[in-house]
């Protein structure tokens, strides 16, 4: 079932399960894994053989955007977007197709270590939890621990070694470099989708409060610096729409400079959605410094973004060394 993010063939797909998700997650923004299992969203990119739907990471993205939008707490991103990636990446095997089917089934929950062993996405209450390092994937017995941050959305953990016994070493398929740098690629766009999907959130909850909110006898809309400020949510929105499409594509086209438009999705989307929460605060006056607007959960989850899987000054760097002469 592969797809282009970009075919009209699949847009009519790709809109009915954006809305099922925004259905979904309305209902209950904290959805618990068997109802992601039960969704059909984590198997999503796992082959069919393997009792998955063997979809793409187009179809992924667009799941990545709702639950942004939502401010969904879930383990999708480290147990099924970054899981099922790694696995579909390594040669096939006894333990590896093991894998990908408790994936599917449901009755296997993966973590994955991509930069380091801390704060690692989802690992809290996972039952395996892979490590990418040195060229290949180790299933180690491992120690997890709760490792608390601001969002409160995002479940991230410590992880450390609980043995001295040498892991089970699984081997990425083709070049380990290329592969390593395709989860990379992966995860930052991930990433970048949440934050798109936050962002479009909070312009769509800012325009409709302006258009209710009065003050001086007339909606704060149709004053000349709200009018402004929402234009420039909107301007930051769209670009990162465009980013975050383009990223996209690549990674399900597998091109060569997939990770030089991941950096550019990463760098602005998640930076842009830090500001465009904070403007939501900002005009929602009074109101959104309170827990009865919400605002605040989604300007930690934005500040979160910003950090997990580089930062923007980070992904900046790499982009700009493509610039740079050789000396």
């Amino acid at each position: 079932m592969a797809t282009s993010p970009d075919s009209t063939d699949f847009a009519e797909f790709h809109e009915e399960l954006r809305s099922v998700a925004a259905d979904l997650l309305a209902k209950d923004a904290a959805v618990e894994w068997p109802a992601l299992v039960d969704a059909g969203w984590v198997g999503l990119e796992v082959p069919e053989e393997f009792g998955g739907a063997g979809a793409t990471f187009a179809e992924v993205a667009v799941i990545c955007t709702e639950i942004g939008r939502a401010a969904a707490a879930n383990s999708y991103l480290g147990s099924a977007v970054l899981a099922v990636g790694t696995l579909n990446a390594l040669r096939p095997g006894p333990t590896r197709d093991r894998l990908l089917s408790g994936v599917a089934s449901g009755d296997l929950r993966c973590a994955v270590t991509l930069e380091s062993l801390n704060f690692v996405p989802d690992a809290w209450g996972a039952d395996q939890v892979l490590v990418v390092a040195n060229g290949a994937v180790a299933v180690a017995d491992l120690s997890v621990s709760p490792a608390p941050v601001v969002d409160e959305t995002r479940a991230l953990a410590m992880v450390s070694s609980r043995t001295v016994d040498p892991p089970e070493l699984l081997q990425f398929d083709g070049d380990a470099d290329a592969a390593v740098r395709r989860l990379h690629d992966r995860a930052a766009v991930a990433v970048a989708c949440d934050s798109l999907g936050l962002a479009e959130a909070m312009l769509d909850a800012t325009v409709a409060y302006a258009k209710v909110r009065r003050q001086f006898g007339r909606p704060i809309g149709s004053f000349q610096a709200v009018k402004h400020a929402c234009a420039d949510m909107l301007v930051a929105v769209s670009m990162s729409r465009q980013l975050v499409g383009d990223a996209v594509a690549a990674i399900v086209e597998d091109r060569d400079d997939a990770h030089v438009a991941a950096s550019m999705a990463k760098s602005y989307v998640t930076g842009a959605a830090v500001d465009v929460v904070g403007k939501a605060m900002q005009l929602h006056g009074g109101i959104g410094y309170t827990w009865e607007s919400g605002v605040h959960v989604y300007l930690k989850r934005a500040s979160v973004n910003r950090s997990l899987f580089g930062s923007p000054a980070a992904h900046r760097r790499q982009l700009a060394h493509r610039y740079q002469s050789p000396t």
